[in-house]
């Protein structure tokens, strides 16, 4: 009799407790307790742009006066959508009946009503604060009163060296602008050092750089705001590369650069914002010494990069975005079989847990500051990097 077929397979389970992001999900609750970005500064406009993030629809504008602001599509009047809108010097006016929010969704007019509307101040337009930081523009979305301090880090703000590239074309996605698959499939990758000399090197061949085809030994372990992997490679008899990745929470990817371009600690700091359960995106910061870093930082197969390549090419040269998209929209976690090289991954899916239930319980997540000893902020000091380690004598020289 045949054994394993595929018959009566199990639906199977998508982890909805860490894998869902809208109001009131577990892990959605989660990210709303942190600063995420959600545009780049430049995408604040006079023109009303509409977002979509963590399953909330969204509208972002900015002020004839430079003010950005996050407000909720639907007038508060009549349900009109703001994306119609007119901004002035104060705020957007909605095209239905000509009411006027600010971007705190103070409600400064409403010209059909008595005295511009006698009672206007009880209105509120929903809305959201924002921050800018290095070209990127955050938003909270979490409750008024857990609001936390807006995290900085050590290495952007570092302005003697390069200069700032904000970016929001999914670096490190080895795919498109927008990834349309399920967020979490992107973040638990940042763990798996053990894809990199299979799916970049020895199946596709090399797509960074022939040292990163060499099998890893790794060295997980938690940390108090995430988890870290240390992967060792003997480059030569007497050179070792350590390259520490981490993953920071709720969704920050610290990765150093998989070519090798430089030692040290890694320049770029990339978050992986859902915009719903099936698809997201990676905004970056890089502190870079020349404008076209991030360009030539990208896998290329053959010399082309992603979106030049064929449906051919793509069958024969994956990367990760084939890798996770053909798992499907949300995948079925429930059938994998984890093996000790899954350890960061399943490191991390405890860690998300362990947060969810925290939140749910009213605490606070990991690496969330209330309230700084001083000023608005917190920083961050990035340990991730590629550092390279030199013996006085070769790694395989006989004991003395």
């Amino acid at each position: 009799m045949d054994v394993g077929t595929a018959y009566g397979r199990p639906q199977g389970s998508t982890l909805p407790e860490l894998s869902k992001v809208g109001p009131g999900t577990p892990y959605g609750e989660v990210l709303r307790r942190y600063w995420q970005p959600v545009a780049l500064t430049s995408d604040a406009t006079t023109t009303p742009k509409r977002l979509k993030i963590l399953g909330e629809d969204l509208i972002l504008f900015r002020t004839k006066s430079g003010r950005a602001g996050l407000l909720a599509p639907d007038c508060a009047h009549r349900g009109a959508s703001l994306y119609y809108g007119g901004v002035e010097d104060d705020g957007i006016r909605c095209c239905y009946h000509g009411w006027l929010f600010d971007p705190e969704g103070r409600c400064l007019e409403q010209p059909c009503e008595p005295d511009n509307g006698r009672h206007r101040d009880r209105v509120r337009q929903p809305w959201y604060p924002v921050r800018e930081y290095h070209g990127l523009l955050f938003a909270y979305l979490g409750p008024p009163d857990r609001k936390p301090a807006f995290p900085v880090y050590d290495v952007l703000d570092d302005d003697s060296f390069g200069t700032i590239i904000a970016d929001d074309n999914s670096f490190g996605g080895g795919g498109p602008a927008e990834l349309d698959f399920n967020w979490l499939y992107h973040w638990e990758n940042v763990l798996d050092p053990f894809h990199v000399p299979i799916l970049h090197a020895r199946f596709s061949g090399t797509q960074f750089v022939p040292a990163m085809a060499i099998l890893p030994e790794c060295k997980f372990e938690y940390t108090q705001v995430g988890v870290r992997v240390r992967s060792f490679r003997q480059l030569t008899e007497r050179e070792q590369l350590d390259r520490v990745t981490e993953v920071v929470f709720p969704n920050i990817r610290l990765v150093a650069s998989p070519k090798l371009t430089a030692a040290g600690p890694a320049r770029f700091v990339g978050w992986v914002v859902p915009f719903d359960d099936t698809n997201c995106k990676v905004f970056t910061l890089a502190r870079v010494d020349h404008p076209d870093a991030l360009t030539e930082e990208r896998s290329r197969v053959g010399g082309k990069l992603w979106h030049e390549l064929g449906e051919a090419e793509h069958r024969r040269y994956p990367g990760d975005y084939e890798a996770q998209k053909s798992q499907g929209d949300v995948a079925s976690r429930s059938r994998e079989f984890l093996t000790t090289t899954d350890q960061g991954v399943t490191m991390l899916r405890r860690m998300m847990a362990k947060q969810a239930k925290l939140v749910a319980e009213g605490g606070d997540p990991a690496g969330v500051v209330l309230h700084p000893d001083s000023g608005d902020t917190v920083s961050f000091r990035i340990e991730a990097g590629n550092y390279i380690s030199v013996r006085d004598e070769p790694a395989n020289a006989p004991a003395r």
